[in-house]
C-alpha cells in the first residue's frame, strides 16, 4: 500500500462506475452506499483525478461525481502478510505490518505506516513463504516483535490525530482476514489485547459484489480484472499491493 503502488486498490473505491452500463448505474451506486455506511468512494475532485490518471486510472472519475459525502475522514488501508508454508502451518504470524493513510475528502495519500514484524513461534520463513510474499529472512530477524509494532501503530495513529474522538477513521481491507482472523488470532495466542479501532473495516470484496453482482474469488486481481484496472504492485506484498 505504498504511495505508488497502492493506487491499484485505492481505485477500487473511485472507478466502478465507469464500466457499468447506464441502466445499472444507478442501482449499483445504491447498492454501494447501502453497503458502507460511510459510502467508501469519495473526492472526485480534479486533483484526484490527476492522481489516479498518473497510475492509469483517470477516465471513470467524472461518473462518479453524485456519490454522498462521506462521514469518515480518513480510510486507513491495510494489507498484512504473515507466515505460511504447505500445508499451513500454525499459528500464522504477521510478519508485515503495512497502513496508508487516505484523506476521505481529497482521496490523497497523506501518511504510510510500515513495518516488518519478527515472527517467534515459527522464526524461519519457509521458501513458501518468500517466493509468494518476496519477504525474505534478513528482513525479519531483528525486527521488532508484534507487541513492540503495535505500541508503535499507536504512537502513529496519536501522531497522524486519528486517537482524536472528533476525528472519524476506518480501516479498508482486501477481504476479512486480516482483522476478523489473523490479528485478532495471534493477538489472542500471544496474550495481547487488540485495539478496538482494529475491531471495524470496510471489506472491499463486498462493496465489489454487490455493485458488480460477483464475489471475487482471486481477491484484488480479480476487482482489478473486472473494473478494466491495471494491477500495479506485487501480489501478496503487503507494501507493494
Amino acid at each position: 500500500v505504498s504511495d505508488a503502488s497502492g493506487c491499484s486498490m485505492i481505485a477500487l473505491l473511485h472507478t466502478g462506475a465507469a464500466k457499468f452500463p447506464q441502466n445499472l448505474l444507478s442501482k449499483a451506486r445504491q447498492a454501494v452506499c447501502s453497503l458502507l455506511p460511510a459510502g467508501v468512494l469519495k473526492g472526485y475532485s480534479s486533483i484526484v483525478s490527476r492522481k489516479l490518471a498518473s497510475h492509469g486510472f483517470g477516465a471513470s472519475m467524472a461518473a462518479m461525481s453524485s456519490f454522498p459525502p462521506q462521514r469518515y475522514h480518513y480510510f486507513l488501508v491495510l494489507d498484512f502478510e504473515a507466515t505460511c508454508d504447505k500445508p499451513q502451518i500454525h499459528p500464522q504470524e504477521i510478519i508485515e505490518f503495512p497502513i496508508l493513510k487516505l484523506n476521505g475528502r481529497t482521496m490523497e495519500i497523506e501518511s504510510t505506516f510500515h513495518m516488518y514484524v519478527q515472527p517467534v513461534v515459527h522464526p524461519q520463513l519457509t521458501p513458501f513463504c518468500t517466493e509468494l510474499t518476496g519477504i525474505i529472512q534478513g528482513m525479519v530477524d531483528g525486527q521488532p516483535s508484534l507487541q513492540q509494532v503495535l505500541e508503535r501503530v499507536d504512537e502513529w495513529m496519536a501522531k497522524e490525530g486519528l486517537l482524536d474522538p472528533s476525528v472519524k477513521s476506518i480501516f479498508v481491507t482486501c477481504g476479512d482476514w486480516d482483522l476478523k482472523v489473523m490479528l485478532p488470532g495471534q493477538c489472542q495466542y500471544l496474550g495481547l489485547p487488540v485495539a478496538d479501532y482494529f475491531k471495524q473495516w470496510i471489506n472491499l470484496k463486498k462493496a465489489y459484489s454487490f455493485a458488480m453482482g460477483s464475489w471475487p474469488k482471486n481477491g484484488l486481481l480479480d476487482m482489478n480484472k473486472g473494473l478494466n484496472l491495471q494491477h500495479i504492485g506485487r501480489p501478496h506484498s503487503g507494501i507493494g499491493e
